[in-house]
């Protein structure tokens, strides 16, 4: 995944509406969410005055949709209410739009795998998350260079006793990979140690039974006596306490079983030692009985269901910026023990004990509990695909370094092939025999993998990916291997890649991005014209920035166009998945946690409709109605910098007759200037504007007056210290509305022109780029309406056209057996009367409606979940018919055929 901002906000003006025909309460108990089921229920006596006030002009100018493919999966949605309504014959009012359904289900096949799950350890998803491991830390092996506020004794306190606790890394440690363990030289007093699990402390429920095991080693000739408590923060016990005596002095597992007697969500973990000389501790864990599936070293049974729950086709693992950041050289003696590593999964199998750790790249400790053979075993528990990601590389996400070392390139190489073997191979195969040990003697079957994640080197990464492909292909040619396009939807680097692909003849290329709300509402047709003949599309990760019901909307919106195109985008992604409200490094995510609880944001919601409905054909359909036109490019400038230091100076912005509107060379000051983000240190220094905090992202000052859609803006800039480059903004109207030029950024890889609207960035334009320290530099922008040219030096560096429309309507249908699934999203403020002609279709009276709708600023969260599904009963369903959309809503019309 790319780099994210800030958190970003969304603020859709505008309330809900809240109208539908004439549904309706839901019976008793019907409803998982009341508050979304009475939303639908308060609609009852507020239909005809929705449906009149939707007639009024408009102005905006109509559109119609290309020929629509989707069709309807037999797994239904779960019925969150029971209710009753009425459609309207058609031609009883003037509708909004028209949908009109071609007369056969022609469209193309959808994929069996059209939906899935990625799943990266990132907002600690895994650690702390996914994986049901109470303990934090541990095996002692947190660093500083996880994290700079850790050390090897991170999550855990002392008490009692006057003799020594502390973690130690000699030839005394438990394996070569485990290389700290915890020492206790014991003095006759009783000693112990806390560990405070993940955030808040450990969820422990009454009567729930947990699995504690430790390694130990005890040089007291008797041995010496431990003992396991499970309490509270205030000492209350939680369990009875558990004896464990650590006898002899070499390593050994020592389990049992704590069974609670209490509940609390700040739960903790101590080992009491007694007796005299030296304890060694190593791999003190505890895990819940109730584990998904019951399994051991096993995953958090909530979160694991939530996922399940989704009936994802595959699973896109383990990254993500995991996979291609980092050294790419093994955990061993020879190479010095390398933390911060590209996720290796030879390091992720086998005794847990035995597998090394590494600095995740988001920031913490990532322990590899939860590894590869898990992330097979989950994949096969929830029915889905498993589809893994190994590093090509060449690293990307802000590193962009590609590895010249032959030998290593080729042992990547053979560790795919293994990793292949491991899923598939025999039990007498070398890998095979491992995975037979380790508990499934079956084989995964295993059909794709993906080599690398959004290399920005396209050729470097290309020339590896040629490699693995053909090696994998010479061994096992039915895997299907996925190349990629790099971090973005547009640029150098994706059409370089794309032209690679398309020239080499892979069979399907991963896309990823991360972008507004608008850019998803301004390209429901982005893969309308895709070659029919080139790659097939895997949209691995993509999302609205933010988790708001109009983000959920918008991508709700280009999903239909994904299921019109299902003979090219052919799997799909929404990502990350999981994030802790305790740690998270980036937003928006799917499910949200805390140590006991769980969540699905507004997005789940409507993936999850999607997923559970997708289909086995598209419908060919078209629909008519309005659409929101590009506006100019108005607003002021600005200047701003990220991790950066630098000087800007003879600011001046002409008409293109050459009236000068602004000018400013700081010689009286900064007074033209004004601060928008509040960060930064902004000065005039010997004559030019400099912000000097190397440390401050985005530091946005805005600068004269309003300007019109026409017009040229000039300065110099100068990097003086730091990690990137400048931000010129332009058309800027606050802190969260407004275009920028990005020179230098992204550990000054790449430069780009962004666009925030509503604080939700997309990027129009990215090439690679790179801004000289102490070098000045000429800058030129040229604004005409929605179009810029940039120049540096006098010589084009690129040009943008912000004319696509916003489509806030949008639709698909798909065919499921007998039944025909109008999937329709209106993410607007008002309803949306339409007029859905079937073509002379023999269907059922009624049909079953699934809305999700609600304040589009509304967000799911721990405490209160205002967006869920309601389903409802429709009556009056013909071969042609008139139905109003909610305001801000996701519908879809199951309906039958006869």
């Amino acid at each position: 995944m790319t780099r994210s901002s800030a958190v970003v906000r969304r603020a859709v003006a505008g309330l809900l509406v809240a109208s539908i025909a004439m549904v309706t309460p839901a019976s008793p108990g019907a409803a998982a969410s009341t508050q979304a089921a009475s939303q639908i229920a308060s609609a009852q006596t507020r239909l005809t005055q929705a449906a009149r006030a939707s007639q009024a002009p408009s102005t905006q100018a109509p559109s119609t949709q290309a020929p629509s493919t989707q069709a309807p999966s037999t797994q239904a949605p779960s019925t969150q209410a029971a209710a009753v309504g009425r459609a309207s014959p058609a031609g009883a009012a003037e509708p909004d739009y028209t949908i009109t359904v071609g007369p056969e289900a022609d469209g193309p096949e959808i994929s069996d795998r059209m939906y899935g799950v990625f799943f990266e350890d990132i907002n600690n998803a895994a650690d702390g998350g996914l994986y049901a491991e109470m303990v934090r830390n541990r095996s002692f092996e947190f660093r500083p260079v996880d994290n700079a506020s850790y050390t090897a004794m991170t999550g855990w306190a002392r008490s009692g006793g006057v003799g020594t606790v502390g973690a130690v890394d000699d030839d005394g440690r438990l394996n070569a990979r485990n290389r700290t363990y915890l020492r206790m030289g014991l003095d006759s007093e009783p000693l112990r140690v806390t560990n405070g699990g993940f955030a808040a402390g450990m969820a422990v429920h009454q009567g729930g039974r947990y699995d504690f095991s430790v390694w130990a080693r005890s040089d007291a000739a008797g041995g010496t006596p431990l003992t396991v408590t499970l309490h509270d923060a205030a000492g209350r016990a939680l369990a009875r306490p558990l004896a464990v005596t650590a006898a002899g002095d070499t390593w050994t597992k020592y389990a049992g079983v704590l069974r609670a007697t209490g509940s609390s969500d700040a739960g903790r973990l101590s080992v009491t030692a007694a007796g005299a000389g030296t304890l060694r501790l190593d791999m003190i864990s505890l895990f819940p009985r109730d584990t998904f599936h019951g399994r051991p070293n096993g995953l958090r049974a909530d979160l694991a269901r939530k996922v399940a729950d989704l009936r994802p086709s595959f699973v896109r693992f383990p990254g993500g910026c995991l996979v291609n950041t980092g050294s790419m050289y093994p955990y061993d003696e020879a190479n010095g023990f390398p933390r911060a590593r590209a996720y290796q999964w030879k390091d992720t199998v086998g005794p847990v004990e035995t597998r090394a750790t590494n600095a995740n790249f988001w920031g913490y400790n990532q322990s590899y509990g939860l590894g590869y053979y898990e992330y097979f075993q989950f994949s096969e528990d929830i029915g889905a695909m498993p589809l893994p990601v190994v590093p090509a590389l060449v690293t990307g996400c802000g590193q962009n370094r590609a590895t010249d070392d032959e030998a290593l390139l080729r042992r990547h190489i053979q560790d795919t092939l293994d990793l292949i073997e491991f899923a598939n191979g025999p039990q007498t195969s070398t890998w095979g025999s491992l995975r037979a040990r380790m508990g499934h003697p079956r084989p995964f079957g295993l059909t794709a993998l993906a080599v690398g994640n959004e290399e920005n080197l396209p050729d470097q990464y290309f020339a590896n990916f040629q490699r693995f492909r053909a090696a994998i292909e010479s061994a096992y040619p039915e895997i299907t291997v996925i190349g990629n396009t790099g971090p973005d939807d547009q640029g150098v680097t994706f059409d370089r890649l794309w032209a690679l692909n398309r020239a080499a003849g892979t069979e399907m290329v991963d896309e990823h991005y991360y972008n507004s709300p608008a850019w998803f509402l301004q390209n429901n047709r982005r893969y309308d014209s895709y070659d029919r003949g080139g790659p097939q599309v895997f949209l691995g990760e993509y999302a609205s920035q933010n988790n708001r019901l109009f983000n959920a909307l918008s991508e709700a919106a280009f999903m239909t166009g994904l299921e019109r195109n299902a003979d090219v985008v052919r799997q799909a992604s929404y990502a990350p998945l999981l994030a802790s409200v305790d740690s998270t490094q980036w937003t928006p995510d799917m499910i949200w946690f805390d140590n006991d609880d769980s969540w699905g944001s507004t997005s789940y919601e409507v993936q999850k409709l999607f997923m559970n409905n997708v289909g086995d054909r598209v419908v060919p359909s078209r629909a008519t109605g309005r659409v929101v036109e590009p506006q100019p490019i108005t607003g002021a400038i600005g200047l701003s910098t990220w991790a950066t230091a630098a000087r800007y100076d003879d600011v001046k912005v002409t008409a293109p007759d050459g009236t000068v509107l602004f000018a400013d060379d700081f010689s009286a000051g900064a007074g033209n200037w004004t601060p928008l983000a509040g960060r930064g240190t902004w000065s005039v220094i010997d004559g030019a504007y400099a912000q000097t905090d190397v440390t401050a992202e985005n530091t946005l000052v805005k600068g004269g007056p309003t300007l019109p859609s026409e017009y040229d803006l000039t300065l110099t800039a100068t990097k003086t210290a730091g990690n990137e480059g400048f931000l010129v903004a332009f058309g800027l109207k606050d802190v969260d509305n407004w275009y920028w030029w990005n020179l230098g950024g992204w550990n000054n890889t790449q430069g780009a022109v962004e666009k925030a609207s509503g604080g939700a960035k997309e990027q129009l334009l990215t090439r690679p780029d790179r801004i000289e320290t102490g070098k000045t530099y000429n800058l030129r922008a040229e604004v005409r309406g929605t179009r810029v040219r940039l120049f540096v030096d006098g010589e084009l560096w690129g040009s943008i056209a912000d004319d696509r429309a916003t489509e806030p309507f949008a639709q698909v249908v798909t065919q499921d057996g007998r039944d025909l699934i109008v999937k329709v999203v209106n993410a607007q403020d008002t309803p949306a009367t339409t007029t859905i002609d079937l073509s002379g279709r023999d269907v059922a009276p009624r049909a079953r409606m699934t809305v999700i709708t609600g304040d589009p600023q509304a967000q799911n969260t721990g405490t209160a979940h205002p967006i869920a599904p309601v389903t409802t009963t429709l009556k009056g369903v013909a071969s042609t018919f008139t139905h109003t959309f909610l305001p801000n809503s996701v519908t879809f019309l199951r309906i039958r055929q006869r």
